[in-house]
């Protein structure tokens, strides 16, 4: 049996795309092995009595060849590629010898000393692959491996760095105020960014980890307060795209979900701009999880309307339908509503809802400062106020508040 010396492997990424490549063995192991080869192209002989029924599925498919047998010698002719997987020792140093002899790469899963190539811990984004073996240690190589993918994805590696980068614009969806709930793909065009257009709900923390040279622009609109026209937001996106830079405009929540996107992407694309959407996790629905409030539950609720009241009940630009909404028995979701409280409630109860609905205001979702106050649809708006509730906020109406105080009183109970 052949045992290697301690000299370092040499790396190399093997174009497989039509090669064929003898897979010996059909347990977890080949498994593992034959989907990242059928991903690299290999044209697969798989030679086991038996197989997973993973590896079953993929042979039904037809996308590998499958020998219902033992090894035997001569199996090794014609490939490019030898993985040696079977749980019998002296099979696996068969094969080893025979592809040594024929001057064929073998991989032996059960002794990584007397393996003439290691497969790596490998995992890819976008167009860069990683590889990494760790001395023989498949435990180890995987969680470098896990680590740096990760850096890859969230852009803690400087993904600015590209040969080609992404041009126009990216309207991303931020989440709902946590950084950690931004999604894989915003995080990395936020990563790429040359400028950055971003709201006051926007995740402000990942603004802190921004490189200096990035060009931050400040599109919050202060109720009340400072106010940066969309006119003006959609000229400035058109403008640096148009100058050559990436640009990033970052939202809280989704992008679609009363955020204007619609807006931004028409003015871009009248522009002729390359605009792409990256979805986001809309706080209408992550707050009230956050707080522990399942927007529908089976026997309670089979709907939910989310609303935006920037415009009060009755407003002439309102095209909200509050009487269908006060007849409704599904959940209600209500954002820009804090400070029209009073009316809204005034204005379901006239409508039908019951006094007596409950209701639950969260300030601040997702965020270390967040806090909630449970009440009644006709007590919501004078306890909201005693208890110096602010925008930003999320107003639950409907039954399923009382499926998250269960949901409390259970976890209070089996607290030791």
């Amino acid at each position: 049996m052949i045992q290697w010396g301690e000299m370092a492997p040499y790396l190399l990424g093997l174009r497989l795309d039509g090669r064929r490549v003898l897979v010996v063995g059909g347990g977890r192991v080949a498994q593992r092995r034959v989907p990242a080869l059928l991903d690299a192209g290999a044209s697969i002989t798989l030679v086991s009595p038996s197989v997973t029924p993973a590896l079953d599925d993929l042979i039904a498919d037809g996308r590998v060849v499958w020998e219902r047998r033992p090894y035997q010698p001569g199996d090794c002719d014609g490939v490019w590629l030898v993985q040696a997987c079977t749980s019998n020792r002296d099979a696996n140093t068969a094969i080893a010898a025979e592809a040594e002899a024929k001057r064929i790469w073998c991989v032996r899963a059960d002794d990584k000393d007397a393996s003439a190539a290691w497969t790596p811990a490998s995992g890819r984004v976008d167009e860069v692959s990683v590889a990494i073996t760790a001395g023989g240690d498949p435990r180890r190589a995987a969680g470098i491996r896990d680590a740096v993918v990760s850096a890859l994805r969230d852009g803690t590696v400087d993904a600015r760095r590209h040969r080609t980068k992404p041009v126009g614009v990216a309207l991303v969806g931020g989440g709902p105020g946590d950084p950690g709930l931004i999604t894989v793909r915003g995080r990395q065009l936020l990563a790429q960014a040359d400028v950055v257009v971003a709201d006051r709900l926007a995740p402000r923390s990942l603004l802190d980890e921004l490189p200096p040279d990035v060009e931050l622009i400040d599109a919050a609109k202060v109720p009340y307060g400072r106010f940066l026209s969309q006119e003006r937001i959609n000229e400035l996106l058109v403008e640096h795209a148009k100058a050559g830079r990436f640009v990033v405009r970052l939202k809280g929540g989704d992008p679609f979900v009363f955020g204007r996107g619609g807006e931004e992407m028409i003015a871009c694309a009248k522009a002729g701009v390359p605009v792409m959407v990256v979805p986001g996790i809309t706080s209408a629905v992550a707050v009230p999880a956050a707080a522990g409030v399942p927007v529908t539950h089976r026997g309670v609720s089979q709907d939910f309307h989310v609303v935006s009241v920037h415009v009060p009940p009755g407003h002439p630009d309102s095209t909200v339908d509050w009487k269908g909404l006060a007849r409704s028995q599904g959940t209600l979701i209500l954002l820009m509503a804090v400070e029209r409280l009073a009316e809204i409630a005034e204005t379901l109860q006239g409508d039908g809802r019951s006094p007596e609905t409950p209701v639950m205001v969260v300030q601040d979702g997702t965020l270390p400062t967040q806090r909630a106050v449970i009440a009644t649809l006709s007590t919501v708006a004078e306890r909201v106020t005693a208890a110096g509730l602010r925008p930003p906020a999320i107003v639950i109406v409907g039954d399923v508040v009382g499926v998250g105080q269960e949901i409390e009183m259970v976890r209070a109970e089996r607290v030791p």
